[in-house]
């Protein structure tokens, strides 16, 4: 599975959310505690927002917060926001079971990435 800069970017702003204390976070520590650009941090945020996934509120007390507890987010939440699932590929001929094998790939990738949440990683 190959995971692009802005879907890493999406998961450790979300960790830095769960890993965060009660009360909003400003986009600005979590661009600085992760290194992320603040204006594609911006939009990766937004994304997150109008998925359910965090919430916001605007002004000098303001920030970013997870909509659901850490233990109800997973990896695979943030990923199929972000990235979508791929759709499966077909292949002609004597190569269609190349199909099946990716097919079967990707269902372990996402069983996997769905079991994992968010308040796993920031415990460990």
């Amino acid at each position: 599975m190959r995971i692009s800069a802005r879907t890493q970017y999406a998961l450790r702003a979300v960790t830095e959310l769960a890993a965060a204390p009660e009360g909003p976070v400003s986009a600005e520590r979590i661009a600085a505690a992760q290194g992320i650009p603040r204006r594609f941090l911006d939009n990766i945020l937004l994304q997150l927002r109008r998925a359910g996934l965090i919430r916001s509120q605007r002004g000098p007390d303001g920030g970013y917060w997870l909509a659901r507890d850490a233990s109800a987010i997973t990896l695979a939440d943030v990923i199929a926001v972000v990235e979508g699932w791929p759709s499966p590929d077909e292949y002609p001929g004597v190569a269609q079971p190349l199909a099946d094998v990716w097919a079967t790939i990707r269902r372990h990738e996402e069983r996997l990435l769905t079991e994992i949440t968010f308040a796993q990683i920031v415990s460990a």
